[in-house]
């Protein structure tokens, strides 16, 4: 355990050598969303994946009105509290805003930024339909309100990938699940892009080709796109994700 901004946040810490890379998983997910990453890159280096606070074993946030910015504090306490000067930051969905945002206000320390299908800009959403969001999100059925939204993400998934994401939702706090998704709606992703200047890439689904995608939203953002998938394209494709992961470090001095 890391002790973080608001409270202790659990970390999974493998492997030697090598650069070191940081994976930030998607809201309500996990550390575990990462094995297969983790166990593959551990090989030959360095592989750290936390859990965010509210979510897997990490403890609850005391307020859930916080800003993207303060959940990317969590991927500061993390990479502080080990000791990591530099390191490539790996991030899925709303990871890949926080991983994002982190990258922006300390690009000096970020060796290369590799997004994985990363949460749209949620400033686009219309404000009536996002306080209805919040809304229901804060009810009892918030879990029923969170699986629907997913469903279309995980309709090309095997059973058994779609069960795991909904079990690891299932067990995340509410107030863990609401800050995420709420922080979502009020990030600036572009200006935070435009701060960091090292190696980038992003990997999409055919869900992430949308005006606020982060690859419309700054055409020099270079992407590359996975078939076939749902959403969680690291539990779906693992090799898949650990090919185009292999390639991007290589490129990574």
């Amino acid at each position: 355990m890391v002790k973080g901004p608001a409270g202790a946040l659990y970390v999974d810490d493998g492997g030697q050598g090598g650069l070191p890379v940081v994976f930030v998983h998607s809201s309500c997910g996990s550390t575990t969303h990462w094995e297969a990453q983790l166990a593959h890159l551990r090989r030959h280096r360095r592989a750290v994946a936390f859990d965010l606070r509210g979510h897997g074993r990490s403890v609850p946030p005391k307020q859930e009105d916080i800003s993207i910015e303060d959940f990317a504090s969590d991927i500061a306490a993390v990479v502080d509290g080990l000791g990591l000067q530099r390191f490539v930051l790996v991030g899925h969905s709303m990871g890949g805003a926080l991983c994002t945002a982190y990258a922006g206000l300390h690009p000096e320390r970020v060796a290369g930024l590799f997004l994985l299908d990363p949460a749209s800009d949620g400033r686009a959403i219309p404000a009536e339909q996002a306080v209805g969001v919040m809304q229901a999100l804060a009810t009892d059925a918030w879990r029923e309100v969170i699986a629907e939204f997913w469903a279309p993400m995980l309709a090309a998934s095997r059973p058994e990938v779609r069960e795991r994401v909904l079990s690891q939702m299932r067990a995340t706090s509410q107030a863990g699940a609401r800050a995420g998704l709420g922080a979502l709606l009020t990030f600036d992703p572009v200006t935070a892009l435009r701060r960091y200047p090292g190696p980038r890439l992003t990997v999409i689904t055919a869900f992430n080709e949308e005006p606020g995608s982060y690859q419309r939203l700054d055409p020099t953002l270079p992407s590359r796109k996975v078939e076939g998938t749902g959403h969680w394209v690291q539990l779906d494709a693992p090799d898949t994700v650990n090919d185009l992961l292999d390639g991007f470090l290589a490129t990574i001095r």
